[in-house]
């Protein structure tokens, strides 16, 4: 089952999007070659890239931001005017839940505006540093992208999304699933990442427990 509407598809959000998208991934590699240390991995590259990409930093700070507040203290999107209003109405065609500051939504969004948001901000800190506590920070980070994607969609595939508009392609294809690629994005990327910074930290502890081993032995 899904959630139909009668509003025609708008092609100039979903034009602004990929726009959108395409400019802050050009923004964020350059901002990778200007503060990276000259000896940073591709992996670390490409985390930074992620991380300024993705919904935890710049999105999050500020488009998600505005939802969550036009979301609270009684206020719903559908009630509320306003730039950031009008361009969260254009989504709700496509998630219902958005419109009508949906709890557990707002629940996700509390915890991801306010505690991974700034965190990605400190871990793109860190990656400029070179600091190699960072790893353990980006699988904290990774595994609530995990946890947050599944909470969102999770809920809905059980129910035969019946708040999503999966009957139009530029809703589905731009709005939903360009914006959180569960499968594609959301998923593959924070598994990658935790794989990476698990192997830093797994060989830098055995690494330091053979070398005690080897201490006691002499």
């Amino acid at each position: 089952m899904t959630l139909e509407t009668s509003e025609p598809p708008c092609a100039f959000h979903g034009d602004f999007c990929i726009f959108a998208v395409a400019t802050i991934g050009l923004v964020a590699r350059t901002a990778a070659k200007a503060l990276l240390p000259k000896s940073a991995s591709w992996q670390d590259k490409f985390t930074f890239v992620w991380l300024v990409c993705s919904v935890d930093t710049l999105i999050q700070l500020v488009n998600e931001r505005s939802w969550l507040y036009l979301s609270t203290f009684g206020r719903t999107v559908n009630a509320s005017e306003g730039p950031f209003a009008e361009l969260w109405k254009e989504y709700t065609l496509a998630d219902f839940r958005w419109g009508v500051a949906d709890p557990t939504i707002v629940s996700l969004e509390l915890l991801t505006v306010l505690g991974a948001g700034p965190l990605c901000c400190y871990i793109l800190y860190q990656l400029v540093r070179n600091d190699p506590a960072r790893h353990y920070w980006i699988i904290v980070v990774s595994t609530a992208e995990l946890y947050g994607g599944f909470i969102t969609f999770g809920p809905e595939w059980l129910t035969g999304c019946v708040n999503l508009d999966t009957s139009n392609a530029l809703y589905f294809w731009v709005y939903l699933i360009v914006r959180v690629d569960v499968v594609r994005v959301w998923v593959i990327i924070p598994l990658g990442l935790m794989y990476d910074s698990y192997s830093h930290i797994a060989g830098s502890l055995r690494l330091a427990q053979s070398n005690a081993l080897a201490s006691k032995r002499r």
